[in-house]
């Protein structure tokens, strides 16, 4: 009966799985239709392409075991690159960009690169997102205001004044103004709405009021222009293929290659913290999207990545299983072949207004005083990124980031600290850290500070550099021996040795010697007679003692240390060899393990 009951609350739960995936999926749905269909206006294509992409996000990507709850689709993030792509090479060499990266993808995924991007600093990954979402903004402020954008970034946002003074003189722009503004608004505020009626879309909402406006008598605002979802699929032929051999498509396959996989990897990072259920696999994910994209590509669609607002509702809505995403393109399938003209109804400006929205949200404009807050250095590097890709291009950009990044984390990893100060007749240089040829005008100026001194010994202390590249090897080195050469006594200390170098000895490389004889070990009663010969306590306390202590008595040891012996032949150089400031003194650690002392 137990076993009855475990088996009937299993059954009920996946029952109560599969409708709360239904529902959820109905969601995203709701979510992904008027992105699918702006991204793909915003990008420059037919509304349909960007359907086509949403489906096979849902059926092909969605199948695939590698993110649970992700949701992928045309993403507003590559509508820039993709309208400029489409602008420079036209749209039918667009399936073959996108099937060539699509198959990249995959590679990158069997051969277990998918982690690879997870090493891009955050700084670069964010500096990306506000330069896509930056231009973003600008292009969809012109068909907001039934206007044609004039072109570049920097083009668009010079033009905005022109824009503002065309719509005050123009009532049916003024209209479909006030209708992407109101999209704008209800984007950021409709999800505070209290009740069931909070939980709708705010994007389906807005699409709801703009069908409305648009019906009005008078009202003239531009709406899509829908065509036959299976008249749209444009499959790739040997025309486009020949393309390959242009050094612009194969440029722009790697763009889309290693943007694509980016964005969708970091959004399965984002939407992982969003859940506590099972975590993606990184390199099957990128593997499924490496698929969707190379099915997308054979019928000419737009490139699909993971996108956050569709994984976000998803997560929201409940599901718990990957037959929501999948459901998800199955809706849109059914809507687009089942009821086409209800898209022919939606405003143009509608559209554009979730896209200045998602563009905001990319832009993130709390990121900036964020990581002003927490790392300055990578908010150069985040600021610089963004700037460079507004004023060139997405790659460019990205390029200029990663360099950046590299840079400073080589800079913050040259950490060298150089202390220097004067005792007596030496000059002393203290070095620790990393030498890198980063910090080798530095290290320069102390070494020439030593050597300006005047002092007739100089001691180089370099055993607490951790690493010493060969650029301040050599600087080291030739100083030494320059200084050397005019008379100087310079005592060099690299790092890993115990005893300095002396002249004409290179660093790292000591003489060899003939072997010590080894030291018997002493016994009970030697060691008694070494004692016995040691003043007692009045002596001591009646003055300065006569007598010298054992170690005085001893004189230099001949013999070998067991370390020594362990050690073998001893490296360092022989009696005659001239030393430089050497301090002799045994340390006071070493005397109390000694056993002559009492």
């Amino acid at each position: 009966m137990v076993g009855g009951a475990k088996g009937g609350e299993g059954k009920g739960g996946a029952r109560a799985d599969v409708v709360t995936d239904i529902t959820a999926s109905l969601v995203v749905f709701l979510v992904a239709l008027p992105l699918c269909i702006g991204v793909a206006v915003a990008s420059g294509v037919p509304a349909e392409l960007g359907i086509i992409s949403g489906v096979i996000g849902g059926l092909v990507v969605g199948a695939v075991r590698g993110s649970t709850l992700q949701v992928s689709g045309p993403a507003a993030g590559l509508a820039a690159l993709v309208a400029e792509t489409v602008a420079e090479v036209g749209v039918a060499m667009l399936g073959v960009i996108v099937l060539f990266a699509g198959i990249l993808q995959i590679i990158l995924g069997l051969v277990r690169l998918g982690r690879m991007f997870q090493a891009i600093s955050v700084a670069v990954v964010q500096g990306m997102l506000a330069g896509i979402g930056v231009p973003l903004m600008f292009s969809q402020a012109y068909p907001m205001a039934d206007a044609k954008a004039p072109g570049t970034p920097i083009e668009n946002m010079a033009g905005i004044p022109g824009l503002l003074a065309g719509i005050l003189t123009d009532p049916q722009a003024l209209i479909a103004t006030l209708l992407g503004v109101v999209t704008i608004v209800l984007s950021f505020v409709w999800k505070k709405v209290p009740g069931p009626a909070g939980k709708i879309p705010a994007a389906l909402v807005a699409v709801g009021i703009g069908v409305l406006v648009a019906a009005l008598p008078g009202v003239d605002v531009k709406t899509l222009q829908v065509g036959n979802l299976l008249n749209s699929v444009d499959v790739p032929g040997a025309g486009q293929f020949a393309g390959l051999a242009d050094g612009t498509i194969i440029t722009a396959i790697l763009t889309f290659t290693v943007i694509a996989s980016a964005e969708s990897l970091f959004t399965a990072a984002a939407v992982d913290r969003m859940h506590s259920g099972p975590r993606t696999r990184y390199n099957t994910e990128l593997i499924a999207q490496g698929a969707g994209n190379t099915v997308a590509g054979l019928l000419g669609a737009l490139p699909i990545t993971a996108v956050v607002a569709r994984s976000s509702a998803n997560v929201q809505a409940g599901a718990k299983t990957r037959l929501s995403r999948t459901l998800h393109g199955l809706w849109l399938l059914a809507f687009a072949l089942l009821l086409p003209q209800v898209l022919a109804l939606i405003p143009i400006s509608v559209l554009a207004g979730v896209l200045v929205h998602s563009g905001w949200k990319l832009f993130g404009p709390a990121e900036f005083p964020k990581m002003w807050r927490q790392d300055r250095g990578e908010f150069a590097v985040m600021t610089m990124t963004m700037l460079v890709i507004v004023a060139t291009a997405l790659l460019e950009g990205v390029l200029f980031g990663l360099a950046a990044g590299i840079v400073l984390a080589a800079l913050r990893m040259s950490q060298t600290v150089i202390r220097q100060h004067v005792e007596q007749d030496t000059a002393k240089v203290v070095m620790a850290g990393n030498a890198t040829f980063l910090r080798l005008p530095k290290v320069i100026d102390a070494l020439e500070a030593a050597a300006a001194s005047g002092k007739p010994r100089i001691r180089l202390d370099l055993t607490g550099v951790t690493h010493l590249d060969h650029a301040c090897r050599n600087q080291v080195e030739e100083f030494t021996a320059q200084q050397r050469g005019l008379g100087l006594r310079v005592e060099l200390l690299m790092p890993g040795e115990a005893k300095p170098a002396g002249p004409g000895t290179p660093a790292f490389e000591a003489p060899a010697t003939a072997p010590l004889p080894r030291r018997p070990v002493p016994t009970a009663q030697e060691q008694a007679a070494e004692l016995s010969t040691r003043p007692t306590g009045q002596e001591e306390a009646a003055g300065p003692s006569p007598w010298p202590t054992a170690q005085e008595a001893a004189g230099p040891s001949p013999w070998p240390t067991a370390q020594e012996e362990a050690a073998g032949p001893s490296p360092w150089p022989t009696a005659d060899a001239e030393w430089f400031y050497l301090d002799t003194r045994p340390l006071r650690e070493e005397q109390a393990r000694s056993p002559l002392v009492g």
